[in-house]
């Protein structure tokens, strides 16, 4: 008798009357289990199904299916994000034939990482009710086998599938992680968040009415204006007033403002600093999104063109720095924190095999290291010039940095370099494991073949010269930003794994708001680009955090096998998150 093969995929999917089915593949795509169950029972299923076989499994979406699971309490290793999936693969230059793919146009629906979203409260795998985007993608079963099965046909015919099969996962596994992220949510101090308020702004203040060091803050403006009406929230009214004043600013950004010496720009600078944290985390924000003890924003995977996060609710990656002491770890537990010390700037060392450039950073600082190259007399220097090279800095002090690296590491600086030559004709660029940038609209093009023209004016001509410089710096920095995003991708899927090994506390160790799944054991709880925060019983905080450095070591190697490259972290473990 012949065994029966092993379930390598695991396809979810609506069937008819709102029923869930689920079709097991295994790996060469054959059907080898079918069942059907209504949504209540689903949970049981899938954590039977994991439990016995654990495979990958094939969701529509997981922002639709996963939150759902994870409220039940059942947690899954793997899975392949079809939407996510979709949005790489069709655009990707190592899948030349993507034409099946590009013609399932229902799987196109963008990201909206600008939409809040909100649970409804909708009855568990009401999919379009519980998805955060603005549209939904395809969730009954057969065409969700069908593009199952475009994918896999897309990754089979690729140019260097093996890197294009570490992006699918690294961005799968995201998919994943951005859900236990809002489930298991932020440990949140609203009291100490409130201090924080209080001393930056003044008491909470009634509704409507602006806190009193607001208020007298600017009246100081007012006064130093000669204007005692000027409203300080309206940039047109405040830039004529300025004007007024003699201050001759273009605009009211803080940069703009830092170039004058006069009595009203410095209380300004504070009335603007006051501003945005009441609006973008006063005490609205934390009503509206702490609760139990937990912050839970929305995180969107992808959400960025160049693979990078994005939030669709709470502003998780723009939390500043002096709200930090408000993360605050459950007591008998621990944060550890942990950032990655010049992200970017490795990544372009490590994709460019720049030997100068990788021995600079090497096991040190790299901005340091390049100052006792003798490249550059200071830090700040450095920074500058490296951040200039990448992204197009040519003006003020980076414009004078970034040759002296051009002559120091040209491997690093002719990878950015021909990134940028190729944007500014129109062509895309692609990062270190397959994402692509996207194609010029058509509009471009024109305009660039129209100032190519004999007849074309000198405005007409610079206004098609400076497009194509804005886009030349969009793809040189594509293409190290977009890798950097992939590393982290991969730090945080190797991370997640490790900890999800770890041994539950007892239950009266329990952090309860965490819920089911996370109350009992160490799990991340934040992420910002280059930074993780991980929330662990204080007897597991060192072994977290060196779970945390071995994910770094193993990204690296995942990502650049047999590059020196080092990726360090500057790691912490305390109860309270620090304002760096």
């Amino acid at each position: 008798m012949t065994a029966r093969p092993s379930p390598a995929w695991c396809v979810l999917g609506r069937g008819e009357g709102g029923r869930i089915r689920l079709v097991a593949l295994d790996a060469d795509g054959g059907r080898c289990g079918d069942e059907e169950i209504d949504p209540d029972g689903l949970p049981a299923l899938v954590a039977r199904w994991e439990r016995e076989h654990s495979p990958r499994w094939v969701f529509s979406d997981a922002a639709a299916w996963y939150p759902r699971l994870l409220t039940a309490g059942v947690t899954l290793e793997r899975c392949h994000d079809l939407r996510l999936i979709h949005r790489i693969l069709r655009h990707s230059e190592l899948v030349p034939e993507a034409d099946a793919l590009r013609a399932a146009t229902a799987w196109d629906t963008p990201l909206d990482p600008h939409e809040p979203i909100r649970d409804t409260g909708a009855t568990l795998f009401d999919l379009e009710a519980t998805s955060p985007r603005r549209g939904a993608v395809p969730s009954d079963l057969e065409e969700t086998l069908a593009e199952h099965s475009r994918q896999r046909a897309a990754l089979r015919q690729a140019e260097e599938p093996a890197r294009l099969r570490l992006l699918v996962a690294a961005e799968s596994a995201g998919a994943l992680i951005a859900a236990e992220l809002q489930t298991a949510g932020i440990p949140w101090d609203v009291a100490e968040h409130d201090r924080i308020l209080t001393a930056a702004l003044g008491p909470r203040p009634s509704p409507g009415t602006p806190p009193s060091r607001m208020v007298s803050t600017g009246a100081e403006v007012r006064t130093a204006l000669g204007d005692p009406l000027v409203p300080l929230d309206s940039p047109p009214k405040l830039l004529r007033a300025l004007h007024r004043a003699g201050i001759d600013v273009p605009s009211t950004s803080q940069w703009e403002l830092q170039q004058h010496e006069h009595p009203a720009v410095e209380p300004l600078l504070r009335y603007k600093k006051m501003s945005r944290l009441l609006t973008a985390n006063g005490w609205t924000w934390l009503d509206e999104w702490v609760h139990e003890g937990r912050y839970r924003p929305v995180y969107v995977p992808g959400g960025v063109v160049t693979g990078r996060w994005a939030s669709s609710g709470g502003g998780a990656l723009q939390i500043p720095r002096q709200l930090r002491p408000a993360l605050r770890a459950d007591p008998g537990w621990r944060l550890i924190s942990a950032d990655v010390s010049q992200l970017e700037p490795r990544v372009l060392a490590a994709m460019s095999g720049d030997p100068a450039m990788i021995a600079a950073g090497a096991g040190k600082d790299l901005y340091s290291g390049i100052v006792e190259a003798g490249i550059v007399r200071t830090r700040q220097e450095a920074k500058i010039g490296v951040l200039g090279a990448l992204y197009g800095g040519t003006t003020g002090d980076s414009g004078r940095v970034v040759p002296r690296l051009r002559q120091n590491f040209p491997a690093a600086m002719a990878l950015v370099d021909d990134a940028a030559a190729t944007g500014e004709r129109g062509g895309t660029v692609t990062t270190w494991l397959g994402r692509s940038s996207p194609a010029v609209e058509e509009s471009w093009s024109q305009a660039q073949r129209a100032a190519n023209q004999p007849d074309a004016v000198a405005g007409q001509q610079e206004a098609a010269r400076r497009s194509a410089r804005e886009r030349g710096r969009f793809t040189r920095n594509f293409v190290v930003q977009g890798t950097a995003a992939e590393w982290a991708l991969s730090w945080m899927a190797a991370l997640r794994l490790r900890l999800a090994r770890f041994e539950e506390v007892p239950e009266s160790a329990a952090a309860a708001p965490s819920g089911p799944v996370f109350s009992r054991r160490a799990h991340l709880a934040f992420f910002l680009h280059d930074e993780v925060i991980v929330h662990a019983p204080a007897e597991q905080a060192e072994a977290a955090a060196e779970a945390i450095t071995q994910s770094a070591d193993a990204a690296g190697r995942l990502l650049f096998p047999g590059s020196p490259i080092d990726f360090p972290l500057d790691l912490e473990i305390s109860e309270r998150s620090a304002e760096k």
